[in-house]
């Protein structure tokens, strides 16, 4: 048999929701809203929702109170990351498990799978089946020769279902669809390519490549104009993943307005941080401090800084960071972020890239 490299992406369907589900058979069928700690009168926003609290307009990012007025009846649940994370482990075991099968994880609900095969629709429901047998979960496959286009081709498939895209039928599937549909391109750069006269994916890829690199910049825009044919890699990297950084964040009941209470938290989330930190033996480079403002609006602040693993230093750049915040306005959430050099950071002179949340 003529055996061919496939890059299938494997998407739990509704995972948190399904966990859940899983642990409380008596909520399948029902809406289930997950988030914060399970109250809709705390500040908090959706985590997941399951496909029936979805029909209302419920999605993750939605303030907890606003997904409880859309769905009344609706059980609102904690977010149990422990839980999930258990759960998406073993997932992934019986990934790798399958034989031939190199597995790059994406998070906790999804991973590529590069394989060699003749048939990718046998492969595809051999792993819908052994993820299901497993672990009581369904999955939905994308089949692709790119990355892109398996990633692309998952969201055809779900729920529980299977689809294919490749080169030869890239365009008919997705030429007439925005460009929003596809990965890597969220609204505002939907919105800019709008500026440019680039409205559907088959326009962005054949578009002026000096327009979006006018707009974009020398590497952005040819890598925009690549992912509206769907080209790039078929390469699954099953390097194990290691992490650049870490954070942690508060999103507080009452905003805070005095001084003493942001120096509070801000040493609450030093110590949560670098508890994190302190399990992979690396030391911190940079610090960035994330703080919103009420009612909305986002600031951050970065810092790069010596090698430190000393609490007390990396506690003195945090509140150095915080104090640039505007004073008496009040804050309704910090969060902050601990860069870390990766393993081979010292040994082939490589800057590390800033991460985000």
């Amino acid at each position: 048999m003529d055996l061919t490299p496939w890059v299938l992406h494997v998407d739990l369907d509704q995972f948190i929701a399904a966990v859940e589900v899983l642990r409380r058979p008596e909520l399948a069928g029902k809406p289930l809203i997950i988030g914060g700690r399970g109250d809709p009168t705390e500040r908090a926003v959706v985590s997941t929702a399951s496909y029936e609290a979805r029909e209302f307009g419920v999605g993750s990012g939605m303030p907890l109170r606003i997904a409880a007025r859309k769905v009344p009846d609706a059980v609102i649940l904690p977010v149990d990351a422990e839980a999930y994370l258990a759960k998406s482990d073993e997932v992934m075991t019986i990934l790798r498990a399958q034989p031939g099968a190199r597995v790059q994880v994406l998070g906790w609900d999804e991973a590529f799978v590069g394989i060699l095969t003749a048939n990718p629709e046998s492969v595809a429901r051999q792993l819908q089946q052994a993820v299901l047998g497993g672990t009581g979960l369904h999955c939905s496959v994308g089949i692709g020769d790119t990355l892109i286009r398996a990633k692309v081709a998952t969201g055809f498939g779900k729920p529980r279902g299977v689809f294919r895209l490749t080169a030869e039928n890239w365009f008919a599937v997705m030429g007439d669809r925005p460009t929003v549909a596809l990965w890597g391109v969220g609204t505002k750069i939907a919105r800019r390519l709008a500026g440019c006269g680039i409205t559907t994916v088959a326009e962005l890829a054949t578009a002026d490549p000096d327009i979006l690199a006018a707009e974009f910049g020398p590497r952005m825009g040819p890598w925009f104009a690549q992912l509206g044919r769907g080209d790039g890699t078929r390469i699954v990297d099953d390097t194990p993943w290691v992490a650049r950084g870490h954070s942690r964040e508060t999103t507080f009941q009452q905003d805070l307005t005095d001084p003493a209470q942001v120096e509070e938290a801000v040493r609450e989330l030093v110590d949560r941080v670098l508890e994190d930190v302190s399990a992979e033996g690396r030391p911190v480079i940079g610090l960035t401090l994330k703080v919103r403002y009420a009612p909305f609006m986002t600031k951050t602040f970065a810092k790069k800084i010596p090698p430190v693993t000393e609490r007390e230093v990396v506690l003195a750049r945090a509140l150095e960071l915080a104090a640039k915040r505007e004073p008496g306005r009040p804050i309704r959430l910090l969060g902050l972020r601990a860069e870390m050099p990766m393993p081979d950071d010292a040994r082939d002179g490589h800057t590390p890239t800033r991460g985000g949340w």
